[in-house]
């Protein structure tokens, strides 16, 4: 049991160190498809990385430099092997059939051949323009970028998409009033965009908006809302009692549903600048509380929730970096809220698998409680200052 606890205390005094808040690190790709039948799918990236072969991590000074001292057949013989490269690993397909394209770099001439690299720090600039023709009969189109690209955050407008929709449903099958904005949809390393009709505005059905936020919900706790599964086992540690524990969680649940759904909406939102130091806080003063106490009364609910409304502007940030889809705005909301719940529930589920057993035993308190509680009021405490002064 012992080494149980260390092994835990060791996760929660090296998670604000492996943690980096709610980072997402997306390949953002802009397509958009004209009325002329031309498309330009814009893909930021690091290229002076990507134009020298090498991996993230280098100084855009330092690369910017490497190039510009390049003489002309050197960056010649590098552009062919860009172009290479991204037709090697980004694919546009139409009806299942790749369609070609033609790399340019808009922002390329907006960088100069001086020591600093240009007016945006770098040789090339950070984003790559894919440009073609849509094919005549062409079916649903599809994006693929391979797994040398981090998470691709893909939003999709197609000109006159209004119009195309169909004047019955301006907005939406769920009665948000967003048809104008693009379709967005995040797709993990690798992974192949679903299809979307440009003849319609690129609409996703309900069934896979559900699917997708459901799923970026769950995964927004497991695994990577460290702070938040904290947060839920500080409500844990309290007692081993199921009734104490669903007070908590029901008065943090409808706390943090709350602000999501205002904060989306755009009736108050607050700075993650903010927000996101104040939820490692959170975290400690739970933990402390934990010491300090053993029931449940209602300060300790009063408190839960008030955090809880922290946590939820922490998801609304989450929510407002992926985009919401386009005439599902309801439906996006929904489901990324229900993917969370279901990611806590999990986060409690294992939780009283490792520690079921000793539930009714005395000394529970002693050896699970308090360890536990003093290394989670460590840890965020910890993450508090590091994210507060931005370390």
């Amino acid at each position: 049991m012992r080494l149980a606890t260390l092994a835990v205390g060791a996760l929660l005094v090296l998670a604000p160190g492996l943690a980096r808040g709610h980072d997402l690190q997306l390949t953002r790709v802009d397509a958009r498809f004209a009325a002329d039948g031309t498309f330009a799918v814009d893909i930021t990236c690091d290229l002076d990385a990507l134009f020298l072969g090498l991996g993230p991590g280098h100084a855009p000074e330092e690369l910017a430099a490497q190039i510009l001292a390049l003489d002309l057949v050197e960056r010649e013989r590098g552009m062919a092997r860009l172009t290479e490269l991204f037709e090697r690993r980004v694919r546009l397909r139409f009806g299942g059939e790749p369609e070609p394209f033609v790399l340019e770099l808009p922002e390329a001439d907006r960088s100069s051949p001086d020591d600093s690299g240009g007016a945006l720090g770098t040789a090339l600039g950070t984003r790559a323009r894919l440009r073609g023709r849509v094919p005549d009969g062409a079916g649903p189109f599809t994006f693929f970028a391979s797994r040398s690209f981090r998470e691709v955050h893909l939003a999709v407008e197609v000109a006159g998409a209004e119009d195309r929709a169909g004047a019955g449903d301006p907005a939406g099958a769920d009665g948000s009033s967003v048809a104008e904005a693009p379709t967005l949809i995040v797709l993990e390393p690798g992974e192949e965009s679903p299809a979307l009709r440009i003849d319609t505005g690129a609409r996703l059905p309900f069934v896979q908006v559900a699917g997708r936020y459901l799923r970026l919900g769950f995964l927004h706790i497991v695994p990577r809302g460290i702070d938040h599964v904290m947060f839920v086992l500080g409500l844990f540690l309290l007692s081993p009692r199921l009734d104490r524990l669903l007070w908590q969680v029901s008065a943090f649940t409808l706390a943090h549903t709350a602000t999501l759904a205002i904060s989306v909406l755009g009736w108050f939102t607050l700075s993650p600048s903010v927000v996101e130091p104040l939820i490692a806080l959170s975290i400690a003063v739970v933990a402390i509380e934990n010491l300090a106490t053993t029931e449940v009364r209602a300060r300790r609910l009063a408190l839960v929730f008030g955090f809880g409304l922290l946590h939820g502007l922490g998801f609304a940030g989450v929510l407002g970096e992926l985009g919401l889809p386009r005439g599902r705005l309801v439906t996006g909301l929904l489901t990324f809220n229900a993917g969370v719940e279901m990611g806590q529930l999990t986060v409690l589920a294992v939780a009283f698998l490792v520690f079921g057993l000793w539930r009714r035993r005395p000394d529970y308190r002693r050896i699970i409680t308090v360890p536990g509680s003093v290394m989670l009021a460590i840890a965020g405490s910890a993450w508090f200052v590091g994210r507060l002064f931005g370390v």
